[in-house]
């Protein structure tokens, strides 16, 4: 009861921050949308269509089904490259690549006056009209702006860019409560911005709009519970549609790999959209993806099998994603692409076949627990947060708010009284690491090495359950643990550095940026004269000059004395301090 006490008192407090007001960002963005023509790309002219959604209804009721694409090459120049192969070698057999999400370097979502003074990372930069023209133009393939658009501090610009060269799906608000742009805290100027191009969508929304959230990319990932993610979307649909007006288009997928949690949530949002659901895309399966290409060949045929389905016995619009096999350890090529794409094409003619002999009674069970008990957090959130100060009717304050207090707040206060609902797969991914790696954390060696010693965790971005599920086996052997979280720059943990003594600094990265990362860390702690054990786990690769793709860094960051940490195994003789 004390607990939960002053974490209602935190809300207060973030209640009571100043913030612009809302009803001038809204005439402001209303007064812009004014000067922006929408743009027409080469997909939408092919199609004769005014918008993706327009295009979506339209396979709603042909029985489409569309098929995305993630692209996440190193620049633009091989981005164009590879959506014109990709539409090539696809129409070639018939096949009709529908759309594709591009994963641009974080740094598109920071004001362009700082992208100079911050670390390149893995993904393309759209640093004039020509590159953001050849997304549109390059071929027949509507473009999905999601990663680092909507959200982040340059969302109104990013979305008025997306605007004119015809992409008419932008996102991604769920990344706005997760994610942060490098070096970029000013979480009121955030929020602003991202309220600012909500309502710009909003001015647009009889035009075809839509604003994208993939909620498996914001809170969605870190929450236990189903019924919680439930009651997000809900909160989103009420800031996004019922507040600003704005068209809202979800998207999950990629932390489920249960098959009937897959095509419940299809049925549980439609349900959550009030029957008027237009999806995005389903993401692909990643967490059941590993190093055996051959058994990620199977993980792609079970989960789209059951989303093609799906789209077969309720169509929401939901673009299916067949992901390369190379996923897990690298970002996948053109080919790998194509080749993918070619796969998916053959599952759904089995997916036609089975179709007719399916019984989808379990995922509908799934969807009317998920929607009953989301529904209950959801009133439950609202009538905490108007306690706690916070206006409902504000979005501004809400979405501020919201942030602020971060998913476990909110899953602690207003799921508790939630025992009955099923636990998302990524929690119960995260036990199950536990679990198995348990035996190794209470082995007398791995004891021996960390009982007693003070250790700091943190993660570069936002994939921080792996190094949840680390510092919960290292608080069992003993160790003194302090776990920053997600989302820390070098100088957030150089700053915990200089203030406490540590024995070793674990941290935990994905997004194509160890390199640089390390060497601006190394930099800081020289400079602060702090000297202590660093190991450095997750995707080590690095976004390297001309080079496609990312490359592996492993030997680099041995040579500026960090330690690559490949697999928990791994920890026991890398603890050596």
């Amino acid at each position: 009861m004390k607990e939960q006490k002053q974490l209602l008192k935190k809300i207060q407090t973030f209640a009571a921050d100043e913030l612009p007001n809302h009803n001038s960002l809204i005439k402001l963005a209303r007064e812009n949308a004014t000067q922006i023509k929408i743009g027409k790309s080469l997909f939408l002219q092919t199609y004769g269509c005014a918008s993706e959604l327009e295009y979506k209804r339209q396979c709603m009721r042909d029985g489409h089904i569309m098929y995305h694409a993630h692209i996440g090459m190193n620049d633009m120049e091989t981005t164009a490259s590879a959506l014109r192969d990709i539409h090539y070698h696809l129409d070639q057999q018939g096949f009709r690549m529908d759309r594709a999400g591009f994963a641009l370097d974080r740094r598109m979502g920071l004001p362009s006056d700082l992208w100079a003074a911050t670390a390149a990372e893995t993904g393309p930069m759209l640093e004039n009209q020509q590159d953001w023209s050849a997304l549109a133009q390059s071929a027949a393939i509507q473009p999905h702006m999601g990663d680092f658009m909507i959200g982040q501090p340059a969302s109104f610009s990013n979305t008025v860019q997306a605007l004119r060269i015809g992409c008419t799906t932008i996102g991604n608000l769920s990344q706005f409560f997760t994610f942060e742009a490098p070096g970029w805290r000013d979480h009121c100027a955030t929020s602003a911005e991202t309220m600012k191009a909500i309502s710009l969508l909003a001015e647009f929304r009889q035009q075809g709009m839509m604003l994208h959230s993939y909620l498996e990319d914001g809170y969605g990932a870190l929450f236990k519970q189903c019924a919680t993610v439930a009651a997000w979307a809900m909160l989103e649909y009420y800031i996004v549609e019922e507040l600003l007006g704005a068209k809202l288009s979800h998207c999950i997928g990629g932390l489920t790999s249960d098959p009937i949690k897959r095509a419940g949530w299809v049925l549980a949002l439609q349900k959550i959209h009030r029957g008027d659901q237009v999806g995005s895309m389903i993401y692909g399966d990643t967490i059941s993806f590993g190093q055996d290409f051959d058994k990620n060949r199977g993980v792609v045929s079970e989960y789209l099998l059951w989303d093609i389905m799906i789209q077969m016995h309720s169509p929401s619009g939901h673009a299916v994603l067949p992901l390369p096999v190379t996923e897990a350890i690298r970002i996948p090529s053109a080919e790998e692409i194509i080749e993918a794409q070619c796969f998916g094409r053959q599952i759904e003619q089995t997916a036609k076949r089975l179709y007719p002999h399916v019984d989808f009674s379990a995922a509908e069970h799934f969807a009317d627990r998920v929607f009953q008990d989301g529904k209950v957090v959801f009133d439950n959130a609202l009538s905490g947060l108007k306690q706690c100060g916070v206006d409902l009717s504000n979005p501004l304050q809400l979405l501020y708010v919201l942030k602020k207090m971060g998913a476990q707040t909110f899953e602690d206060l207003f799921a508790k009284d939630i025992q009955s609902s099923d636990p998302t797969d990524m929690y119960l991914l995260s036990q199950q690491v536990i679990d198995n790696y348990r035996p190794l954390f209470e082995s007398s060696e791995m004891i021996k090495k960390v009982k007693g010693k003070r250790l700091i965790l943190a993660s570069t971005d936002v994939h921080e359950h792996a190094i949840g599920a680390l510092a919960q086996l290292l608080s069992e052997a003993g160790a003194d643990v302090t776990n920053l979280g997600s989302e820390q720059s070098p100088d957030q943990v150089a700053e915990c550095l200089s203030k406490y003594s540590y024995d070793a600094l674990l941290l935990s990265t994905h997004n194509g940026m160890a390199l640089d990362y390390g060497r601006q860390l190394r930099l800081i702690l020289d400079k602060d004269s702090i000297d202590l054990p660093i190991l450095m786990g997750g995707v080590l690769n690095q976004k390297v000059g001309t080079e496609a793709l990312p490359v592996d860094v492993v030997d680099d960051l041995k040579q500026l004395g960090i330690n690559p940490a490949v697999g928990l195994p791994n920890l026991t003789k890398l603890l050596s301090y």
